[in-house]
């Protein structure tokens, strides 16, 4: 009798226990259920400057030659009024929102009406229908991966017009550059809008969505956590992928034409800028199937941070070393030039190889070898929406046990060679190591914290096994 008392008591407990780490999954992970003051400051911060910051770099080339003081100093100085750089700023025209519609069109009917082929043909390529992970609500959604696929249609086409169609120059990018900018903010801030009321009335996974109260931060961090129109628009998916990073490279081939045009040549900076970035883009849709288990799609939901950002923000600012040399060629010598391929390319190969150890590990559920040896991890378990408890294995070998976040230190040292392939002449192509030390260092802090509350004393036992975050001995 009393055993039978011992064993029921036990059951209670393990499922109070299932109960306390249900709620804690629901309250923790992803983002946040409640607002702080601080999260709402940076909230509204961003909101009102984000898009002020963009047009003031862009419109710094465009007027001030690149100059990020110069516009400031003639505005205190009284030279000129905001009323004056407004008007000389280029409008919205017919010809960019024409450009604009067909360019988000064809790369809806690339991602949603051809199935990837290359898969067949490609060795080592993962595409066609994939499984992402498991949602906080216990849901695993399946992805179609074809954006190497559409990258390659994109750019064959284009290379097809540049060299026999002459359908239009290949500086049409960069000859409407602003115009496409408004572009480009209406369809961010019209997909934000539109994924914030469909979390409202029509949810994809209602068990899925986060509501604070707070009308600002559910806008900009988003309600759904995968909304998608369909069984396969995944809009997660599709706006971090295409349009803005399929558009990349043809951004920085037309601020190439561009630079061609004005002094008939191109400079080895500006190829150093295509090629390194280059890389980074084919990397990406190569190891598209992998980004699933990224933390953009692991944990963000989708609002203002990633309709706008991935619309706006990403291809107009991570732009800005082309665009740079546009206005100011940069013909850099020959030790420069070859310090900078060799950064950038350690740096890619630490940001792959980092990745490719953790991808290996995870498909073969540690039954692999990570430099020549059995790898060493923790085991934890995490409990989703629905009480189903999993279980998961965080490595400690590799470069996973020299630091918890090596992958970002590639990815900062390929992100600081593209910066020193523009000279030293101006601060502005410099942005953009400056704000992705910023963003790295912060989701390294936030994915921590997810981990942290998902995981529990699992995770304390894995940032004891490996105590650093990006650098080895530092930080």
């Amino acid at each position: 009798m009393a055993a039978h008392q011992e064993k029921k008591l036990a059951e209670e407990r393990k499922h109070q226990n299932m109960q306390n780490d249900t709620k804690s999954s629901q309250g923790q992970w992803g983002r946040a259920w409640e607002v702080d003051w601080f999260s709402l400051a940076s909230i509204l911060f961003l909101l009102m400057f984000a898009p002020l910051i963009v047009y003031y770099f862009i419109m710094s080339c465009d007027q001030y030659q690149c100059s990020l003081t110069d516009p400031l100093l003639d505005l205190l100085m009284g030279n000129k009024h905001l009323s004056d750089i407004w008007n000389r700023t280029p409008t919205l025209t017919y010809r960019a929102a024409g450009i604009y519609s067909l360019w988000v069109t064809f790369q809806v009917v690339l991602y949603m009406s051809i199935p990837d082929f290359c898969h067949k043909f490609l060795p080592g390529y993962v595409g066609g229908v994939q499984e992402g992970a498991v949602t906080p609500a216990g849901v695993v959604n399946k992805y179609e991966i074809n954006g190497l696929q559409a990258w390659i249609i994109t750019h064959v086409l284009w290379f097809a017009n540049a060299s026999c169609f002459h359908f239009f120059s290949p500086t049409i990018i960069f000859d409407n550059w602003i115009p496409l900018l408004w572009c480009a903010n209406i369809l961010g801030y019209a997909v934000s809008t539109f994924a914030m009321i469909k979390g409202y009335f029509f949810p994809t996974n209602a068990k899925d969505c986060k509501f604070t109260g707070n009308f600002f931060y559910d806008y900009m961090m988003g309600i759904e956590f995968n909304p998608r129109i369909g069984k396969w628009f995944d809009f997660k998916l599709f706006f971090n992928g295409r349009p803005g990073i399929v558009a990349w490279t043809l951004i920085n081939l037309s601020f190439a034409a561009k630079q061609q045009q004005l002094y008939g040549e191109v400079t080895n900076s500006m190829i150093l800028v295509n090629v390194l970035q280059g890389i980074y883009v084919l990397d990406f849709f190569w190891n598209e199937a992998w980004y699933l288990k990224t933390i953009d799609i692991c944990h963000d939901h989708f609002g203002w941070y990633l309709g706008w950002g991935d619309c706006v923000w990403l291809p107009y600012l991570y732009t800005l070393q082309g665009l740079y040399l546009v206005y100011h060629p940069v013909q850099l010598c020959t030790a420069h030039a070859v310090g900078v391929l060799m950064l950038g390319l350690l740096g890619y190969f630490i940001f792959r190889m980092t990745n490719h150890q953790k991808d290996l590990f995870r498909r073969t559920n540690g039954n692999c070898r990570i430099w020549g040896k059995k790898p060493e991890y923790i085991e934890c378990s995490y409990v989703s929406v629905d009480g189903t408890k999993y279980y998961s294995k965080l490595m400690t070998s590799g470069f996973w046990g020299w630091a918890r976040h090596f992958n970002y230190t590639g990815d900062l040292m390929g992100s600081l060679a593209y910066c020193l392939a523009c000279g030293f002449e101006h601060i502005l192509p410099y942005f953009y190591i400056v704000y992705m030390t910023i963003l790295l260092t912060h989701r390294c802090i936030r994915d921590e914290h997810r981990c942290c509350s998902k995981y529990g004393k699992d995770w304390k036992h894995y940032t004891a096994a490996v105590p650093y975050r990006l650098l080895p001995g530092i930080f």
